[in-house]
């Protein structure tokens, strides 16, 4: 056997250089890890909504809202010493990328592309290819060429191999032999209390929905083409499941969802039908906890969906199926897109301005942009508090009664879109989260929010009818909230807005605490006159302490405010109903809280104890 030469002995073996391939291929293995993985806890919710196990529910859905950043971190650690053995890194803010750098970071996002041909989830792929990028490159360093700005994979027609959704025809099989095999395809392991009766059920008021559209639609008599769609897997939020269809009748589209939930027997039942597409907004509204639903193609289901609720966008249904991160890219998309055509400019929101948020609106588009601001005038209160308020909410089930929020780092917009009074008011009032670069404003922390009504605005126009309703379902949001462990802290009326669908949302989280955190307390009695009149209390206060009789003081007085307020939720005013509240969530009793009216439940179902379930 030869001598190796002396050279050879002497040089140590050289690692080879990372291709750009290697490190496509790398991310791509961290996103199906992350999908795989949320997969797994939507087929995780089936098991637990069969079993009733509540808590196991709500506790997965918070687990899951952390799944997505926590594999970008994972990545990016595994990618670390990786890219060390390339001219990658380390990088500082003081150095800018080299002409090879940036040939080798285009390369790996060009690999990245071409690996996605086939895949099934494509656009989750690519927004986690961003997110691991902005994370192993600086701010300095990443630009468009770097990222997807624009999909470089078309999804329209991908499927799974087991489609989508499901045909069935009512006028092959007859209405109750297609709702019966429908139901039962889903394979529920827990048993239905009496299936037969329930679908008759369904099937009467499926029935006596559609004759009562007849006189308006003469094409819902029956056509050739009748079918009901259903998606394939089950929607899984809180105590409720939800089958997600379409009726097809003469080409027109019928969307419906019927709603599934568990007996005190721990039987399953049909609950509701959900039967026009006001129903299903409320169902996928902005207000309430993602959904779990195990699908190997989301674009698959979000175009279904879509094709139910054509005025919500693909940003929102990622958002409700789970894929906020994917929601909050195509949002931003549409965003910067809706910038491109548009010409007004963003200004100061209108109303009551806050002691801890800066609010700017863009008259054009139906959100709203909130700022920190750089000194909160609020005691005690601090950046990294408000901040952690707001992902209380992200992670919490929101109930129908608090608004999501998307949250942007390092969001670059035109100056010029500014009006002058607002770059005044950043200027002065979030110094430290704005950078002024040539013609553009970078907003380095924003929340973006759906813009509402507030409510202090529309009972100031409102008809002494309308604003008793608008009380009463302040009230109502109040109630609901306490039940699922959240106390608002702040109540003004300013605070709460109205949907488009007259829903009242809770929209300023900077002081919601758990109700399981709060002491309820009666003022105690003065123990003289002085002590009454004094501007300081004669008695001491705990920093959790709330006395709910102080609303009056704040809320009520408007006299027709009052009158409505007293008649509808004077309870509301004494502490026993509020620390009774508070030991009725410290227990873990779960309130039913189902996003449909009482109206909406199929008859024989005001037996099962109606009072636990909060209508809207």
């Amino acid at each position: 056997m030869p001598f190796a030469s002396d050279h050879s002995i002497i040089q140590p073996a050289q690692r080879p250089v990372p291709s750009a391939e290697h490190v496509a291929l790398m991310i791509l293995q961290g996103f199906d890890r992350h999908y795989s993985l949320f997969r797994y806890s939507a087929q995780r919710a089936k098991v637990l909504f069969e079993s009733a196990n509540w808590h196991g529910i709500q506790q997965l859905s918070r687990e899951r809202i952390e799944y997505y950043d926590m594999r970008v971190r994972e990545c990016a650690a595994l990618l670390a010493p990786v890219l060390k053995k390339t001219t990658l890194t380390p990088y500082t803010e003081s150095t800018e990328l080299s002409e090879e750098q940036q040939q080798f970071w285009q390369q790996v996002k060009t690999k990245f592309a071409h690996s996605l041909a086939g895949h099934k989830q494509p656009e989750c792929a690519e927004t986690f290819f961003n997110s691991v990028s902005c994370r192993v490159l600086s701010r300095t360093y990443f630009n468009n060429d770097f990222l997807f700005v624009r999909p470089a994979i078309a999804t329209e027609y991908i499927d799974s191999a087991l489609p989508s959704y499901r045909a069935y025809y009512p006028l092959e099989q007859g209405l109750l032999s297609s709702l019966t095999e429908m139901i039962s395809d889903f394979g529920l392991a827990s048993p239905f209390s009496d299936l037969p009766a329930d679908v008759r059920l369904l099937a009467r008021r499926a029935v006596r929905t559609l004759r009562e559209r007849l006189p308006i639609d003469p094409g819902l008599r029956i056509g050739p083409d009748c079918q009901i769609q259903v998606l394939n897997t089950l929607f899984f939020r809180n105590k409720g499941a939800y089958i997600v269809g379409r009726f097809i009748n003469h080409t027109s589209i019928h969307p419906f969802a019927i709603a599934l939930v568990h007996t005190p027997s721990n039987h399953i039942e049909i609950d509701a039908l959900l039967d026009n597409a006001d129903d299903l907004s409320t169902l996928f509204s902005f207000t309430r906890a993602y959904f779990m639903v195990d699908m190997e193609v989301p674009s698959a289901y979000v175009h279904f969906l879509q094709s139910l609720l054509p005025r919500k966008s693909a940003a929102e249904f990622y958002n409700a199926i789970g894929l906020q991160k994917q929601g909050k890219n195509l949002f931003y998309r549409d965003f910067l897109h809706h910038l491109g055509h548009s010409t007004d400019q963003f200004q100061l929101a209108p109303g009551i301005k806050g002691m801890v948020m800066t609010v700017f609106t863009l008259p054009s588009y139906p959100y709203v942009f909130k700022m920190i601001r750089d000194n909160i005038a609020k005691d005690g209160m601090n950046h990294s508090i408000v901040k952690s308020r707001y992902l209380l909410v992200k992670k919490h089930d929101r109930a129908g009664r608090m608004a999501d929020t998307w949250e942007y780092s390092q969001v670059a917009l035109p100056k010029r879109r500014f009006a002058p009074e607002l770059l005044d008011e950043l200027r002065k009032e979030v110094p430290n989260l704005i950078e002024e670069s040539g013609d553009l404003i970078v907003l380095r922390h924003v929340y973006i929010e759906r813009r509402m009504l507030p409510l202090n605005i529309y009972l100031s126009r409102a008809s002494e009818s309308a604003l008793e309703l608008a009380i009463k379902q302040y009230g109502d949001a109040i109630r609901e909230l306490a039940a699922n462990n959240i106390f608002p802290g702040d109540m003004l009326y300013k605070n709460f807005g109205l949907t488009r669908l007259g829903r009242l949302v809770f929209y300023d989280y900077d002081e919601i605490q758990t109700m399981t955190e709060m002491n309820f307390r009666y003022i105690p009695e003065a123990p003289n006159e002085e002590a009454e009149m004094a501007s300081e209390p004669w008695y001491p206060i705990g920093p959790n302490d709330v006395f709910p009789e102080e609303f009056r003081w704040f809320l009520l007085g408007d006299q027709r405010i009052r009158r409505a307020f007293m008649k509808y939720h004077a309870e509301l005013l004494d502490a026993n109903w509020w620390a009774a509240c508070r030991d009725h969530v410290s227990q873990g009793r779960l309130e039913n809280i189902y996003p449909y009216d009482l109206s909406k439940r199929l008859p024989n179902r005001w037996a099962g104890n109606p009072t636990t379930v909060l209508p809207h």
